[in-house]
């Protein structure tokens, strides 16, 4: 598998004054959940899953476009959507303007959604790629339109729809107008739901808000990766609301799949082939043309 891990890491190195000082620190991570040592090189190869545990890291929305597309295939749509500023929303003394501009800069990202059109061995596919480093994929306006364009190409082409989702939910800057994409979004999956399209929803970690309770729990697939925290709100706001602590393993994928949210829990190495079986029964069953 092409590595553009490399690039764009994601991931904690371990400080030098832990490791023999005749080992260069970036050939290590160690890993969040379980403090194993792992080495770089296995690590990426091994889709940045811990070997010991399997605690997956998070990836950025490129890196889950080459894990999951044939390679040179993805064509990006949409870029040129930028964010307004709706409600002259200003936090701490900074605009919404001047923090979308800052978070540009740091996560050399436009939005927090990638969007576009692809292929999956072979087969044509729509997807739409949410990236949590970008405001923690929070669901403003250009966020909603994005996903939306995604599921209408899908319509319009009857090829099928794939989006990865995560988010920490609405993003607030926006008020009403970020509310207002649960609804959007969810009238789109409803026309494609009509026209018999297909369309996979993945969760990755963390799905929560907004998009939990639109799009991302509307897919024909229910598909989660393991340990992704799956939930409308978080364990600890639960908590905080309540005063009342969860059992251990709440909200997680394990336990929405346990309780019908999702369909599968699938290992992120496993992900790709999963969907292409996927793809191929849908094509089979000839819900779309390709």
């Amino acid at each position: 598998m092409r590595n553009l891990f490399r690039k764009n890491p994601g991931y904690i190195t371990v400080p030098e004054s832990s490791i023999p000082q005749e080992i260069p620190e970036n050939l290590w991570v160690r890993c969040t959940r379980c403090g194993e040592m792992l080495y770089v090189k296995e690590f990426e190869k091994n889709f940045k899953v811990c070997h010991k545990c399997a605690f997956h890291f998070r990836l950025s929305a490129r890196e889950r476009l080459e894990l999951l597309l044939d390679h040179g295939s993805f064509m990006e749509k949409d870029e040129e959507l930028l964010t307004g500023d709706p409600l002259g929303f200003v936090s701490l003394g900074q605009s919404y303007p001047m923090k979308i501009t800052d978070t540009q800069r740091k996560t050399g990202l436009k939005e927090a959604v990638i969007s576009g059109r692809g292929a999956l061995d072979g087969m044509p596919v729509q997807i739409a790629v949410a990236d949590f480093s970008f405001l923690g994929a929070s669901m403003g306006s250009v966020f909603g339109e994005k996903v939306v364009r995604t599921l209408e190409r899908g319509l319009a082409a009857r090829q099928p729809v794939v989006v990865v989702s995560c988010s920490g939910g609405a993003r607030m800057h926006e008020g009403i107008f970020s509310l207002m994409q649960m609804a959007k979004t969810s009238a789109a999956v409803s026309r494609l739901a009509e026209a018999s399209v297909p369309f996979l929803s993945i969760l990755t970690d963390p799905t929560t808000g907004g998009v939990t309770a639109s799009f991302a729990s509307l897919g024909d697939v229910m598909i989660a990766e393991p340990g992704a925290l799956v939930a409308f709100a978080g364990p600890r706001v639960i908590e905080q609301i309540t005063k009342q602590k969860l059992p251990a393993g709440t909200a997680t994928a394990e336990f929405a799949l346990e309780h019908g949210m999702v369909d599968m829990v699938v290992h992120r190495r496993d992900l790709r082939p999963t969907l292409a079986k996927l793809l191929r029964l849908y094509q089979g069953a000839a819900c779309y043309a390709s």
